[in-house]
């Protein structure tokens, strides 16, 4: 058997948490982490062994920021890979909407990995320079939380 290590990706869980109170909003803090310092990040973290990514967002956003999200639903996923910084993520991205019926405004639970959470416009991010991996490559995909969708019954209308 060879001793030499094999590096696997790590799988995380990015939350995209929304509010009715602040339409057209996604949460998003400034990481404090060695990795990513300083750019712009979803909640959210390492998948748990067992856990479903739905567990997963749930967990995340209540440690992270205090908030219960309600209508959590999958809507992603990218591939970030940056050999230079010796990181590669399978991330899980996740939407979900703040439950206004159980929580208050969020609030920064992790302060020593995070500046503090603010609603920021999703067609007024920082550029995507200033944006951690995962959060940049989802991006690049042109992705759109908000955008309008038809339910099947209005289709059969």
């Amino acid at each position: 058997m060879s001793d030499k290590v094999v590096k696997r990706p790590g799988v995380g869980v990015g939350v995209l948490v929304t509010d009715l109170a602040h339409p057209g909003c996604v949460l998003l803090g400034k990481r404090k982490s060695e990795t990513g310092k300083g750019k712009y990040q979803l909640v959210g973290g390492h998948l748990e062994f067992g856990e479903t990514w739905e567990e997963c967002a749930h967990r995340e956003a209540l440690e992270e920021a205090g908030v219960r999200l309600v209508n959590v639903r999958f809507v992603s996923v990218v591939n970030s890979i940056r050999l230079e910084e010796q990181y590669h993520y399978v991330t899980i991205i996740m939407q979900g909407e703040l439950d206004r019926k159980r929580s208050g405004e969020p609030e920064n639970l992790e302060p020593e990995k995070n500046e503090g959470w603010t609603w920021t416009q999703w067609d007024q991010f920082p550029p995507e320079e200033q944006l951690f991996f995962s959060l940049a490559c989802l991006r690049q995909q042109s992705f759109q939380p908000f955008r309008n969708t038809v339910t099947n019954t209005e289709t059969l209308l």
